[in-house]
Order: structure tokens, then C-alpha cells, then sequence
């Protein structure tokens, strides 16, 4: 039976401790909140994909949180999972990844496993990570300690696909590195996938997020010039997606958000421009367009009061759905809060429902818990997220105007992005 230890306990970090512990592995779960901490060693989940009885599975099957990084020492095993944002300036935030290797560093002992899965851009393993853990530890990679990068796949509120039936892609210091990742996620994965190396490793993670935040991008701006020519762009979708090679459906929305799309993409336009001095342009132009789709909604909800002889001014605005996915309450990088905030400078009421969201980020927008009868009272209601919960053709009834930005309701009368 190894010993791990699960550096981060978020998004990516829990469900990984909980497969492990399903798999008979001894695990610890290292993070510097306390509160995260004790919510976990008392039963408690934070986290959407995982409920409180999940975690009392964990504890049952040996799991515990600490916030002690010598608990490092005894493990075989630590993958570092914690969050890579970007920084003000809108490049790689790599603090919390040196603060976590600078913190396990002191513990490691020789014949250890360190893993990296936060995402991040080619080389941070080597350029990065490497160095830290080398000079703190006194021990050397690739002959005393195993290193490697294993980009995170979790798609929170997925049914179908979890971490042990989603490829696991490894890419190892050493060719030896690359093996000892292998085994150890041979354990918890039904296919694990090596790379040449590290940096294609963290270069794959970037590529899939970069495809679909570029074909996202694509669609933005089509549904937006469509909409100009009178053309259904819901109905072109419908029609494309009928063929059965060559093409895959991406569909428009207010934006892009979440943990991945919205962030991991601008790693490598960074990296890129750092290190080779020019721009990686579509990624700059698809985060111009899924970055402008807050606004142009606004505009197109200022089109629709107009029609009206309203202004956006003193009106009421509802926002159906807040989180970035459908049915979980995660908030990370939404559109709708950008959206909100461009509506509420303009001087609108806003008001939101989300069943999963009790208190939103967003000053000045106030939680209505029916949204069939906010709808009818509304100026415009806007589907922003389609949660199952939301009867969305009994909203369209009974609203004023619903603007559909997800393309679902067939009510007549409703307009579509």
C-alpha cells in the first residue's frame, strides 16, 4: 500500500485524495487553510462533486487534512495541486506553487515521488519547481527524488467522465521520473498516457484549453454578426452539427469561465511572448472576443428595453444562473459577474436566481428564490446559466421579455443571443 500526500485541497485536489483512498492508498491532504482543514476532518465538503457523506467515506478509509507540511515526510507520493491564477498583469501567478514546493521541500526524503498538476506553462516543472525542491531538500532529481507534471483533467459537474476514466497524461524529469509517475497513476486511472517530457506534458494541457477557448471564440463572433444578418445562428449550429466527420459544435454564450478556458490559454501567450518576443495571436484575439461578450449582452439587453422606450436606467434586470457550468455552484472567472457589473454602472436594478449561489460576488445585485415570479415582474430576465432546476419555458411564459443566451427555450416570443 503507498503513502501520498495531496498538496492543495480544491478543485482538483479532493477528488484525486478521494479516488486514491477508494484505491487503498494512504493519503493526506496538505493545505494552509484551516478552515478547509478542519471542513474536511469533520465531514465537511466545499467542493460541488464530492458530498459530505463522500468525505466521511474518505475519513472512514484513513483520509485526514493537515496543515502541517511535515506530514510530507512519510509519503512515497506528492502531487501538488494547487491554483495557478494570473497575475494583475494578467501573466503566470506561480506563488502558490513556490510557496508549496518552498513548504514541502524541507520534508522530502530520498526515493520520493513530487508531482506537479497545477496548470502552468512548458518548463515550470524543470525552471520552476526543479530548483526549489533541489536546493531546500538537498536532494537531487533523477537520482534521489522522481519528479514529474501531470496536467489535472477534472471537469467539475461531470457525470460521465471522472479522474479514473480520463487518460492520465505524465511527463517525467527522467525517463526514470516518467516511469515512477506512470506506476503510481497506473493505481488510480484506467490509462495513463507518457510524454517525451514535461514540457510536453504541461504543453498538452495548454493546447486543449487554447482549442476551446479559440473555437469558442469563433462562434462569439459569428453569433454576433448573424444576429446583424438576420441569420438564426442556433439553428446554423444545429445544422453543422448533423455532420458526422470534420466538424465539432461549440456554442456562443456571455463569455467563457471556470478555472481553465478563461486563464490557462494566456500561460502560453505569455510564455511565447517572453520567450520568443512575439505574440501567440489567436489566443489574443479569442480573449478579446470571450472577454467583450459581457458588454455586447448588455448592448443587446439595451436594444431590447429600447424596442420597449425604456431605459437601462431605473430598469430591472434578472439573471437566471451565475455559476460558470450548469448545476454546480462554482463561480470562478463567470461571465455573469462582469455582466452584472457593466448593467449595474449603467444604472439598472439587478437582481439574480441561482439555486446554488446563497450570496453572490457581486455588489449591488439582490437573490430572488422564485424566478418565475421575478420574471413577470422584470424589464428583462436573461438566461445566463441554464440550471436543471430552472422550468425555463414557464419563465418564458410568464416573462416580459427573456433574453436566451444559451440557445434552450423554443417559447415563441424569446429572444436569442
Amino acid at each position: 500500500m503507498g503513502s501520498v500526500v495531496v498538496v492543495g485541497l480544491g478543485y482538483v485536489g479532493v477528488p484525486l485524495a478521494q479516488l486514491a483512498v477508494e484505491r487503498g492508498l494512504q493519503v493526506v491532504g496538505l493545505d494552509t487553510s484551516e478552515r478547509i482543514v478542519a471542513g474536511l476532518n469533520n465531514g465537511s465538503s466545499h467542493i460541488d462533486d464530492l458530498s459530505d457523506d463522500d468525505v466521511a467515506a474518505m475519513l472512514t478509509g484513513g483520509f485526514r487534512a493537515s496543515s502541517d507540511p511535515a506530514v510530507v515526510a512519510a509519503a512515497d507520493t506528492i502531487v501538488i495541486c494547487v491554483p495557478t491564477p494570473l497575475d494583475p498583469a494578467g501573466g503566470p501567478d506561480l506563488s502558490m506553487v513556490r510557496s508549496a514546493a518552498t513548504s514541502i521541500a524541507p520534508h522530502l526524503t530520498s526515493g520520493s515521488l513530487v508531482v506537479l498538476e497545477s496548470t502552468t506553462y512548458p518548463g515550470t516543472t524543470d525552471e520552476v519547481l526543479r530548483p526549489i525542491l533541489e536546493e531546500l531538500s538537498g536532494l537531487s532529481v533523477g537520482t534521489d527524488l522522481a519528479l514529474a507534471f501531470s496536467p489535472e483533467r477534472v471537469d467539475p459537474g461531470n457525470p460521465q467522465f471522472g479522474i479514473a476514466n480520463t487518460p492520465k497524461v505524465v511527463g517525467g524529469t527522467t525517463a526514470e521520473c516518467a516511469r515512477r509517475a506512470e506506476a503510481f497513476y497506473a493505481q488510480l486511472t484506467e490509462q495513463v498516457v507518457v510524454a517525451r517530457g514535461t514540457r510536453e506534458a504541461e504543453m498538452s494541457k495548454l493546447l486543449e484549453n487554447t482549442y476551446r477557448q479559440v473555437n469558442i471564440a469563433l462562434v462569439n463572433e459569428m453569433v454576433r454578426f448573424s444576429h446583424e444578418l438576420s441569420i438564426d445562428f442556433w439553428d446554423v449550429i444545429r445544422l453543422a452539427r448533423t455532420k458526422p466527420f470534420g466538424f465539432q459544435a461549440f456554442y456562443p454564450g456571455p463569455g467563457v469561465g471556470g478555472h481553465c478556458i478563461p486563464i490557462d490559454p494566456n500561460y502560453l501567450s505569455h510564455r511565447v511572448e517572453e520567450q520568443l518576443g512575439y505574440p501567440f495571436r489567436f489566443v489574443e484575439l479569442a480573449q478579446e472576443i470571450n472577454s467583450g461578450m459581457p458588454r455586447y449582452v448588455a448592448q443587446r439587453i439595451q436594444s431590447l428595453l429600447n424596442d420597449r422606450a425604456l431605459p437601462v436606467n431605473g430598469s430591472t434586470i434578472l439573471l437566471l444562473g451565475v455559476t460558470y457550468k450548469p448545476d454546480i455552484a462554482d463561480q470562478r472567472e463567470s461571465p455573469a459577474i462582469p455582466l452584472a457589473q457593466v448593467l449595474i454602472s449603467l444604472g439598472a436594478h439587478v437582481s439574480y436566481a441561482d439555486p446554488h449561489v446563497p450570496d453572490w460576488v457581486v455588489e449591488g445585485a439582490t437573490r430572488v428564490d422564485d424566478p418565475g415570479a421575478a420574471a413577470a415582474e422584470a424589464d428583462v430576465t436573461v438566461l445566463v446559466q441554464q440550471h436543471s432546476a430552472f422550468d425555463i419555458e414557464d419563465i418564458a411564459a410568464r416573462a416580459r421579455c427573456l433574453f436566451d443566451l444559451r440557445g434552450v427555450s423554443t417559447h415563441p416570443g424569446v429572444e436569442r443571443l
